[in-house]
């Protein structure tokens, strides 16, 4: 009997994973059709009832036996104690005839309680009697056996071993299309522990690159000039090492990059490289160079090809820094897009500032009283284009001027916009007599369809003499041949005028141009490296770019170390003035040694001039909210084909933090060809 009802316990478990109790809605029963002294039935029950009482345990058994009237299923000790001393209590009969099965019921109930006490060890308490009459055993169904099923509850299927396969199989599959979804949603995701930081878009890794993510994983694309053989994989893992380096107590501000990291191929990524280059360079030098009590560590932000994700890019930096309030605010947005301003608002929402690189919009710092601009805007630019336009028109009496721009499509280009409005206004403000307007678009394969408005350009008469190109420098080498074969330019002396996006190219390192030799092109820079800055930043950025380099790998020289800035390396200016725009913030970011919020580093941006920077000296000191900013540094270049090579000269600039307009030389307007513009 006690192995049996260890084994009955043991096989009950209301508590088990398994959920066994919800699966037994009834105890196992014994049925004994006639239990007798000479069977062993009688001695069963007692022997049952014994162990109950004895171990005050219950076992999920239950015994139903059939006795027969003549068989006295008594204690083998007497129980009743003597008469006289047990206490009066009413006749059992009498009281189960006048209240029925019910009494018997809490008579039973009762001994269970008391039957166990040592002073009746010898009851039975465990058994309830049942009287059953001979009447009711004569009932006319007691001579046949009837068997109903067992009616089980919707409680039985569901906890059954088939539906519990099928739930752990739907399980499994929701599972495996949980973690499908996720990997498909975000950069690093999975059914436990998505980062939410970056998700994709279109194909495209973008938002902000914390934990594993890594957006320049495998890129090779490596830096123009000296700078070969560095690859954007390489000044990415760079920086990531310079965020481990900072210890988990050691003061720090966190600077957001946010611009194009990622395209389709990996020759577009050249601005983001070069961007995130100078972004390391500023941070390698404040965090080792100067050993700043207050670090510098560095999250880099996508927002894909031509920064046409910059929306979901500027959520994912806002979501970031409402987390981490060691967040002080973004560099770079570089790029002027329809939802550029969409995105600075959402950072402005999050209290960030934005320090941009080369984002010459001119209505963002009207609009935005987060907007910090280190370009000169589109209207600046123009204006400094003028000069030199007006001279060229004052030879060329009645002479025409006309506007080519690349129209906006899907890739929500709102530079080339701009460009072709302060242009227009540029060449009649110069005194070009104005032509009608012609636009052009990208094919399905990005190439840009310029023989239909070059056609009507060159088919005018008389044909324009000053054309402003307002497009992208990728769409430049097929203008210059559309003007050198089509009837009507070809051999013809035409002008271009242009933007600043043309300080992109790398014409001079085998990039395909061919300008004809009757054309001269006109275009800005943002960057006046040579106006303001020495010798020592460019050679300090080029040991320390050499250092990423692979052991045993060939290291080269800066061209010409008397001037440095015409390397490859940093022409293009996007590398100073990231480096420009990450030392202004992170010097804005400080008050002495303690690192300050994201609120005290926008209003300390509007404080403190910040000099002997690459570009000169840049500040925003005195400039209100909703204006324009002024000090802007910039350069006029003159790009010409010249013995079978492109040559480009700087003419004319000033460094940033001068307000001097450029001015005409003196003499007769156009007599000095070479001399076109300087400071006043």
């Amino acid at each position: 009997m006690l192995a049996l009802l260890e084994d009955l316990r043991e096989n009950f478990r209301p508590r088990a994973l398994d959920l066994r109790r919800r699966k037994r809605t009834v105890p196992p029963v014994v049925y004994l059709p006639r239990a007798t002294e000479e069977d062993g039935g009688l001695l069963l029950l007692r022997t049952l009832s014994d162990v109950r009482s004895r171990r005050s345990e219950v076992d999920p058994l239950l015994v139903l036996a059939a006795v027969p009237a003549a068989e006295r299923l008594r204690p083998q000790v007497p129980a009743d104690p003597e008469p006289g001393t047990a206490p009066h209590r009413p006749d059992a009969d009498d009281e189960e005839g006048a209240y029925g099965a019910d009494a018997r019921y809490q008579r039973w109930v009762t001994n269970l309680n008391a039957g166990q006490s040592p002073g009746r060890a010898a009851t039975l308490p465990w058994i309830l009697y049942i009287p059953m009459p001979a009447d009711e055993l004569r009932h006319r169904h007691s001579a046949q056996h009837s068997t109903d099923r067992i009616r089980r509850t919707p409680a039985w299927v569901l906890w059954s071993r088939p539906c519990l396969a099928v739930v752990l199989a739907l399980g499994l599959a929701a599972g495996f299309l949980g973690n499908r979804y996720l990997a498909g949603r975000y950069c690093e995701g999975r059914l436990l522990g998505s980062n939410t930081d970056s998700g994709l878009y279109d194909g495209e890794c973008v938002g902000v690159a914390t934990g594993n993510v890594r957006l320049a994983q495998g890129n090779t694309l490596s830096l123009s000039g000296a700078g070969k053989g560095v690859t954007f994989d390489a000044v990415e893992r760079a920086i990531r090492a310079e965020n481990a380096a900072i210890g988990p107590r050691e003061a720090h501000v966190t600077i957001v990059y946010a611009g194009p990291v990622t395209a389709a191929r990996q020759a577009d990524t050249r601005k983001g490289l070069e961007e995130i280059t100078g972004v390391y360079l500023y941070q390698h030098y404040a965090n080792v160079s100067t050993d700043q009590p207050t670090k510098i560590k560095v999250l880099l932000a996508n927002a894909g090809e031509n920064m046409l994700h910059v929306l979901p890019m500027a959520r994912h930096i806002a979501d970031l820094a409402r987390r981490d309030r060691s967040v002080v605010g973004v560099v770079g947005m570089g790029r002027d897009t329809t939802e550029t301003e969409q995105a600075a608002r959402i950072l402005k929402g999050a209290g960030l500032p934005v320090v941009s690189t080369t984002n010459s919009g001119s209505h963002l710092a009207r609009r935005l009283s987060n907007w910090f601009g280190l370009a000169a805007t589109d209207e600046e630019e123009a204006n400094a284009l003028k000069v030199v336009a007006r001279q060229l028109a004052a030879r060329e009496k009645g002479a025409q001027g006309v506007v080519l721009s690349r129209s906006v499509g899907s890739e929500k280009d709102f530079y080339t916009t701009e460009q072709a409005r302060v242009g227009k206004r540029m060449l009649a403000e110069a005194g070009f007599a104005p032509a009608p307007s012609r636009t052009y678009r990208l094919s399905g394969e990005g190439e840009p369809e310029l023989t239909t408005p070059i056609g009507y350009i060159c088919g005018s008469r008389p044909v324009p003499k000053a054309l402003y190109f307002a497009g992208r420098v990728e769409d430049v080498p097929n203008l210059m041949s559309q003007l050198g074969s089509t009837p009507g330019c070809s051999g013809r002396g035409i002008t271009v005028f242009t933007g600043d996006d043309l300080t992109k190219s790398n014409y001079e390192e085998g990039e395909a141009l061919r300008i004809p030799d009757e054309v001269t092109l006109y275009h800005f820079a943002l960057a006046p490296m040579d106006l303001a800055a020495t010798t020592g930043f460019y050679i300090d950025a080029h040991r320390v770019l050499m250092d990423l380099l692979p052991a045993g790998a060939r290291r080269t020289a800066l061209t010409d170390p008397a001037r440095p800035w015409t390397d490859g390396l940093f022409s293009s200016g996007q590398t100073v003035l990231s480096y420009s725009a990450t030392a202004v913030l992170y010097r804005a970011a400080r008050n002495g040694d303690v690192p300050q919020t994201a609120a005290e580093t926008w209003a300390d941006l509007r404080w403190h001039p910040n000099p002997n920077l690459p570009v000169g000296t840049v500040g925003f000191a005195g400039s209100r909210p909703y204006a324009d900013q002024r000090g802007h540094g910039y350069e006029i270049v003159r790009v010409s084909y010249d013995g079978g090579e492109v040559r480009s000269v700087n003419v004319c600039g000033r460094p940033a933090g001068s307000d001097a307009p450029l001015t005409a030389p003196p003499g007769p307007a156009g007599a000095d060809p070479h001399t076109i513009c300087r400071l006043r």
